[in-house]
């Protein structure tokens, strides 16, 4: 029977699956971490409050690169190269979502109009974090290898979504309302189809290394297929509305240290 479960311990068993999902995932946070960093450094003027909290965010990010470096070293593997049609954060910035990369190297202040672009895009991006490992912490919370890592990025991803969603609160009492459902709204369409077309090549290459039969493939694939048709029908919106955050102020202390892996 395909269940998650099923599927992400054949993953987990198999050194070489696993070693293309650490390296994706490792890869994706230290991106992450980078862009992060960058947006600190630029923060305009009249937002320099946030600065504190984009730096913790992006701290975290880093921290999440190296538990996945961690967790291939406690198995005695190496990165692997990740695959450019699996490149979730650079896709997204190919198709014009978040602040590109050669914005970023430019040493000039962002505008407001940036910080709502970064912070749309994190939280369309965070929504789709928060649930994956949402997902990995119900069937993997107790794993001996996996467990404590899986928790604590869960808890990150979570309180990653909350800021989003009390930031993007703050600018829209201050009236920048429109421009922030109107990026919403670009970056939901746009990181459906992306994570739709990551989701079917890394499935691909997992069942190349994993040598999953022709009918197996094509049920994968149909249900990556199927869960798009749903998201473009209207499941996008659950990542475009805001309310106020159960977890209030969660990237306004310092980053916590993560534990020994390996």
């Amino acid at each position: 029977m395909l269940s998650a479960r099923s599927l992400f311990q054949e993953i987990v068993d198999n050194d070489e699956s696993f070693a293309l999902f650490c390296s994706i995932a490792a890869s994706g946070e230290s991106q992450g971490g980078w862009e992060n960093a960058r947006i600190a450094a630029l923060v305009p003027e009249t937002q320099r409050a946030l600065a504190p909290r984009i730096t913790r965010h992006g701290a975290d990010e880093d921290k999440h690169g190296r538990i996945f470096a961690a967790l291939l070293r406690k198995r005695g593997l190496e990165p692997v190269p990740v695959p450019p049609e699996t490149d979730y954060t650079m896709l997204l910035e190919n198709h014009g979502i978040g602040l590109a990369h050669a914005r970023l190297k430019r040493d000039e202040p962002l505008t407001v109009r940036d910080i709502v672009t970064y912070l749309a895009h994190s939280r369309v991006t965070e929504q789709r974090a928060s649930e994956q490992m949402a997902l990995l912490r119900k069937h993997f919370a107790d794993h001996p290898d996996l467990g404590r890592a899986v928790r604590m990025i869960s808890d990150d991803e979570d309180n990653h979504l909350a800021y989003c969603h009390e930031e993007l609160l703050r600018l829209a009492h201050a009236g920048h309302g429109r421009a922030i459902q109107r990026t919403l709204r670009t970056c939901a369409l746009a990181e459906i189809r992306v994570h739709r077309d990551v989701s079917l090549a890394v499935m691909a290459r997992m069942g190349r290394i994993l040598g999953w039969s022709a009918p197996k493939a094509a049920v994968l694939a149909a249900g990556i297929r199927a869960a798009y048709a749903y998201e473009r029908l209207g499941g996008w919106r659950r990542m475009v509305s805001l309310r106020t955050p159960d977890r209030r102020d969660a990237l306004g202390g310092p980053a916590h240290p993560e534990p020994e892996f390996a």
